[in-house]
C-alpha cells in the first residue's frame, strides 16, 4: 500500500513540475513574441505566437496574454498599412484631379485622345481601389479595437 502511494504522489509530482517547465518554457515563447513586437518584426512576432498555441494548448495564462499580443500585432500592422495606403491614396487621387482637368479640356477641344481616356480610366481604377482598401483598413481597425474593449 505505502508503494503505491509513494508511485502515486512521485507521479503528482512528475506531472506539476512538468506542467510548470511547460508555463515557463510558454512564457519565455511570449516574451520572444514581444520583444519582436517592440522591434517591428510582426510577423516573426505571430509566428512566435503560432508556436506557443500549438506547442502549449494548456498553458491558459500565456494563451490569454498572447492573445493580447496577438491583436496589438494586428493593430499595428493595420495602422502601418493604412498609412501607407493612404499616402499612396492622396498621390493618386492628385495624379487623377490633373489627368481629369486635362482630358476634360481636351474634349472640350475635340483633341482627347484614347489614350488619354484609357489612361484616365485606369488612374480611377486605381483609386477606388486604394480607397476600398483604406476603408477595409479603417474597418479592420474598429474591429479590432471594439475586440481589445470586451
Amino acid at each position: 500500500m505505502r508503494r503505491i502511494i509513494y508511485i502515486l504522489s512521485s507521479v503528482i509530482l512528475f506531472t506539476a513540475c512538468g506542467g510548470n517547465s511547460k508555463q515557463k518554457e510558454a512564457e519565455d515563447l511570449l516574451k520572444q513574441a514581444g520583444a519582436l513586437f517592440e522591434q517591428k518584426k510582426y510577423d516573426e512576432a505571430r509566428a512566435c505566437i503560432d508556436s506557443l498555441r500549438s506547442a502549449y494548448p494548456n498553458a491558459i495564462d500565456a494563451r490569454k496574454k498572447a492573445l493580447t499580443l496577438y491583436q496589438e500585432i494586428e493593430l499595428k500592422r493595420a495602422q502601418e498599412e493604412l498609412a501607407l495606403t493612404d499616402s499612396l491614396l492622396q498621390q493618386v487621387q492628385h495624379e487623377y484631379d490633373n489627368l481629369q482637368a486635362k482630358v476634360e479640356k481636351d474634349k472640350a477641344d475635340l483633341r482627347a485622345t484614347p489614350e488619354e481616356l484609357t489612361l484616365l480610366t485606369k488612374t480611377r481604377i486605381k483609386r477606388d481601389s486604394l480607397r476600398t482598401q483604406c476603408e477595409t483598413l479603417g474597418a479592420k481597425i474598429r474591429y479590432i479595437r471594439k475586440k481589445q474593449e470586451e
